[in-house]
């Protein structure tokens, strides 16, 4: 097994991006798991925090750690800013399948995270079901973009700087004005003329010949974040969409994310190709 450091310059964000990416041994090719960080964490994290790469040790699966800032990984919609929703579905995807043996297509990736990275995993998976055939969320914040609630006495707009949270927003669809065909990046968004809900305009079995992703969701009983995944569960439940729900013991924290992850690439493995 190999750990390996990459950079190389993403042309949706117009900079040079990170990954790191943990690599089976073998020719392959291998599936793919794309594993998002946290809002205040960056692409070091999970092999920092977790013991991520004993964990895929037999496994053959390719584990790519990409950067996202504080981006939410939603594209910013305003002028010569930051695209990373398109920098991780498109410019880190073509750069992993350029340079390692991938099942270069849909079945061999799935995308996981925790936090941040956990609704950039579900958003990413339900609008570009052409790309991801799995996504994992553990502890989402899976209502962003949704409400202005608070995370521990904190509004989520003193988190973020003002511009960067009311561009998350605009990105979403929460400013009809500026994004009136609402295909932005809420997964918790009001009905569009189809009534498809979180789906925007896909119907619930997915997008023309791209199913519906599988998706895995968990969090802990102690979670402030816990409220938001059981109102997506419910959401998800209306809508007749299959999925796997979980709580476990446990708050925001590494701990929890470094014993639920393997949960996760049970569940991924069980769904994507084991060979091409």
């Amino acid at each position: 097994m190999s750990f390996l450091s990459a950079q190389f310059f993403g042309k949706s964000i117009v900079k040079m991006a990170s990954m790191y990416v943990v690599l089976p041994p073998g020719k392959g090719p291998f599936p793919v798991l794309y594993l998002l960080h946290g809002l205040s964490d960056d692409h070091t994290v999970w092999h920092r925090r977790t013991s991520i790469e004993r964990y895929v040790e037999g496994r053959n699966l390719i584990v790519v750690m990409p950067d996202g800032g504080r981006s939410f990984y939603c594209n910013d919609p305003r002028p010569g800013c930051l695209a990373y929703e398109d920098h991780i579905a498109k410019d880190v995807v073509e750069f992993v399948d350029e340079t390692f043996p991938t099942i270069a297509s849909r079945r061999g990736r799935a995308i996981a995270g925790l936090s941040m990275g956990g609704y950039g995993s579900v958003m990413l998976a339900l609008r570009h079901p052409d790309v991801f055939s799995a996504a994992c969320s553990h502890s989402g914040a899976l209502g962003f973009c949704h409400s202005r609630h608070e995370i521990n006495g904190i509004d989520p707009g003193d988190i973020l700087p003002r511009e960067r949270y009311d561009c998350h927003r605009l990105a979403a669809g929460i400013h009809r004005a500026t994004n009136p065909d609402r295909k932005g990046a809420g997964i918790l968004a009001s009905r569009d003329r189809k009534g498809a809900g979180i789906l925007a305009s896909r119907d619930r079995k997915g997008a023309g010949k791209n199913p519906m992703p599988a998706l895995r969701i968990d969090c802990g009983t102690e979670d402030f974040l816990l409220e938001e995944n059981r109102a997506f569960h419910a959401h998800l439940a209306r809508l007749g969409v299959e999925h796997v729900y979980e709580e476990y013991p446990g708050e925001h924290t590494w701990e929890y994310w470094d014993e639920h992850i393997r949960q996760s690439l049970d569940f991924v493995l069980e769904r994507l190709a084991k060979k091409a």
